[in-house]
């Protein structure tokens, strides 16, 4: 029989298609993801939330319909780690806050309710700064999670735990959001595929889409939901799983014109490439630029893509980003959060609520978002992708907020937030001290199905599925 090691090192893909055919029970694989938890977590800390006796229910009901003859679905049996800003109903949901302590929400996110109905079993919530408002993995309730390359070092964020879930193998898919490149970020710093889909094929509901939970309810017009794996196909087996539109969504989109699970496959022989190393304003730590140089010397020698070097026809959004994000915000419920948690919140978090904000600002920010939507889409009229680095610096230590310079490390993945356009993370390679760097891949908007292609292809051209942190 399989063993629990083994079974850890299988992909999603791999998982489901064993399931189905009867060859690998669900509980077997339940029970090799509690062994790597178990292992594993007290060092990372990627998970906040487990419930294994949930787990193992959820695996013997899977095993039972599995003897009974029933046809399992496209996530059968495949371990799935949530992360802790997305509703799940039988399980707690902190979102890193002690405002959120005791909630435990009455009904699962859309997407958690349709990888259900696929057969995955929820392996736990996954870590997280505070309500998402940060590009690390701290919290005042949880602590810091770490990155299995280097403990010592943060994994990015916002979605920490999922991207650590994956790269320590101790889930081989997790869910994350990303509102400014939390998705892309963790991938990026821990080496794992991370998936930020047009804006729309994955719903949202609940979450930050009601107006009841002040701290959930942000980020409405730059939030995606999005999968983390170690292989492409795995993030296209999620995505078929869970993407289509839903009432509750009015921005989702209605189901793609391609195939999600063929999406991967075919080559990129001719595509043009727009490559831009910095955007004309980012400023990038050396190492990281030169992994992902060579990483795109990849596209033009071995895939037959015609690259250009470019720079971005937009400003640097930063700074009016913060204000746009206000405008989403319920600052007075926040406030109230505040008051009636002294001394609990993040220092951040209060800092934004203390800001004297005006109108100006925030109206601003909104053309803000329209020079840069308008500059993307002249851009692409000439490109099939966009090619950049994710992340400008390298993972900063665990326990700090972020890096010291530059005040924006994430210049790379905000843009695609604010235009909705497909973009992924991909490992690129590694710095010589053996820390994980990643490449941005980006298409036009819809174009989902490129993005996926690209990925695959490079994926196949420079592999990293083989090398792991050594835990």
């Amino acid at each position: 029989m399989t063993t629990a090691t083994t079974l850890t090192d299988l992909t999603a893909t791999e998982i489901a298609a064993a399931v189905r055919a009867g060859e690998l029970s669900p509980v077997e694989v339940a029970e090799a993801v509690i062994e790597a938890v178990d292992a594993l977590n007290p060092t990372l800390n990627a998970f906040c939330i487990l419930d294994h006796e949930r787990l193992r229910a959820a695996a013997r009901d899977l095993a039972r319909r599995q003897a009974a003859g029933e046809e399992l679905g496209l996530l059968a049996g495949v371990p799935l780690a949530v992360k802790d800003l997305i509703f799940v109903k039988d399980l707690p949901m902190v979102a890193g806050s002690h405002a959120f302590r005791d909630f435990q929400p009455g009904e699962d996110d859309v997407v958690v309710e349709r990888a259900r109905a696929a057969d995955a079993l929820i392996v736990g919530k996954t870590n997280t700064p505070e309500l998402g408002f940060a590009g690390n993995g701290i919290n005042p309730v949880f602590g810091a999670t770490r990155n299995p390359w280097d403990t010592a070092l943060t994994s990015g964020g916002s979605s920490a735990g999922s991207a650590v879930a994956v790269a320590a193998r101790m889930s081989p898919l997790a869910l994350g959001s990303d509102a400014a490149g939390s998705v892309r970020a963790p991938a990026s710093f821990c080496g794992v595929y991370g998936l930020k889909a047009s804006m729309g094929r994955i719903p949202l509901y609940p979450g930050c889409r009601v107006d009841t939970y002040p701290g959930l309810s942000s980020f409405e017009s730059v939030e995606h939901i999005g999968p983390l794996s170690r292989t492409v196909q795995d993030s296209a087996l999620l995505m078929a799983a869970v993407s289509g539109p839903h009432g509750r969504d009015r921005h989702s989109l209605p189901a793609a014109d391609f195939d999600w699970l063929t999406a991967t496959q075919g080559d990129i022989r001719g595509l043009r490439v727009a490559f831009s190393p910095d955007l004309g304003y980012a400023e990038v730590d050396a190492r990281v630029a030169a992994v992902v140089r060579r990483a795109v010397e990849v596209f033009e020698r071995d895939l037959g893509c015609i690259v250009d070097e470019v720079v971005a026809p937009w400003p640097d959004p930063y700074d009016d980003f913060w204000a746009m994000l206000v405008a989403e915000t319920d600052m007075e419920g926040m406030r109230r959060m505040v008051a009636e948690h002294p001394g609990q919140i993040s220092p951040h978090i209060v800092g934004m609520l203390e800001v004297p904000w005006t109108v100006d600002q925030v109206t601003r920010s909104g053309m803000m978002r329209k020079r840069v939507v308008n500059g993307m889409a002249d851009l692409m009229e000439s490109y099939d992708l966009l090619l950049t680095p994710t992340i400008a610096v390298l993972p900063w230590p665990a326990e700090d907020h972020a890096p010291a310079t530059p005040k924006d490390s994430s210049p790379f993945v905000l843009p695609m937030n604010l235009t909705g356009q497909p973009s992924a993370s991909i490992p690129a390679g590694f710095t010589d001290e053996g820390l994980p760097v990643g490449l941005m891949i980006s298409g036009r908007r819809l174009e989902d199905d490129v993005v996926l292609r690209a990925s695959a292809a490079f994926e196949a051209a420079a592999p990293w599925i083989g090398r792991r942190a050594a835990l």
